[in-house]
């Protein structure tokens, strides 16, 4: 606005110049041809000038104020659409440090509440102690694995990853022979090799996830599917499958977010996750300019599918 006044002043004084000059030589004209005698003060001349400078005044007026009001309103969504990522990472990362607070506190708070009543039993055998250390141990690996996955998010934040050439299947199958699972339990078919530029470990990560993910949620007589395939020709596809209660379609979106789970009770025994697999799981295919997307509905068949570029 500042700088539209300055320029508004700066029309109004060459404007109103401009106008005083043609004036006085329209006047010069007229005594020139016919005989006009102006006077040194002419109304005419006066009034003309004051009006038009009248006239100029009130246009710039409204400009101005049509800039401000058209400014304003633009300037603000601007504002706001500029702020918005920032408001988002400012409330993920408020949400992530409560939840992150939250998960190391359950264990820990288990781990003391048991010492305690350890140490005011008097009467505690071995056996009891035995209990106490296991239960305990326990809840330490807890801890491990939550701090290993923090340790990874944060990592895959501010790290390079090499890359190399993958195969996808191998890495499917080396995954595999981690779990010890009925021979039926996972199928894999492979219609197309699966050579991918990327990060070997990462990678193998990435499946472990997916393949666990399937596993945690899913009945322990039910059948989980893998596929590799080609899409369109430049993209690697991998997409497994498992049926179980399934996730709702307003949950569905949320899911790859830190430290969400579509199940919002921390308290079920057989929820042994922290809600940080599916975002690891993300973040390792943005790094590696694929796509990760998910589908479900309640009690169907849940996909999580992943897309990566193809060598030729």
């Amino acid at each position: 606005m500042i700088i539209s006044i300055l320029f508004s002043v700066a029309i109004f004084q060459l404007t109103s110049n401009e106008i005083n000059i043609h004036l006085k030589e329209l006047q010069e004209s007229l005594r020139v041809e016919f005989g006009f005698v102006p006077l040194r003060n002419d109304s005419l001349l006066i009034n003309e000038a004051t009006e038009a400078s009248g006239r100029i005044s009130i246009g710039l007026v409204y400009a101005n104020f049509l800039i401000f009001i058209t400014g304003g309103i633009g300037s603000f969504l601007l504002a706001k659409r500029t702020l918005r990522p920032i408001q988002e990472a400012h409330e993920a990362q408020s949400r992530f440090t409560s939840d992150a607070s939250h998960e190391l506190r359950t264990p820990l708070a288990t781990m003391k509440a048991e010492i305690e009543v350890t140490l005011r039993d008097k009467q505690a055998t071995e056996s009891d102690l035995k209990q106490v250390l296991n239960s305990n141990l326990e809840e330490v690996e807890k801890l491990s694995r939550l701090s290993e996955m923090l340790l990874s998010l944060s990592r895959l934040d501010n790290d390079k990853l090499e890359r190399t050439v993958v195969n996808l299947s191998d890495i499917t199958q080396e995954v595999l022979r981690r779990y010890n699972l009925p021979p039926k339990r996972i199928t894999v078919k492979t219609t197309a090799h699966s050579l991918v530029e990327g990060n070997e470990a990462a990678l193998s990560e990435l499946v472990a996830i997916l393949v666990d993910n399937a596993i945690k949620y899913s009945p322990n007589d039910s059948l989980i599917s893998i596929t590799l395939a080609r899409r369109n020709h430049h993209l690697a596809l991998f997409e497994i499958s498992n049926s179980g209660q399934g996730i709702e379609r307003l949950k569905l979106p949320h899911i790859f977010d830190r430290f969400y789970r579509a199940d919002t009770s921390r308290t079920k025994s057989y929820q042994k996750g922290y809600g940080l697999g599916l975002a690891l799981a993300k973040k390792i295919v943005e790094l590696h300019n694929g796509e990760l997307s998910a589908s479900s509905a309640p009690n169907h068949i849940t996909r999580l599918t992943f897309l990566l570029p193809i060598i030729q």
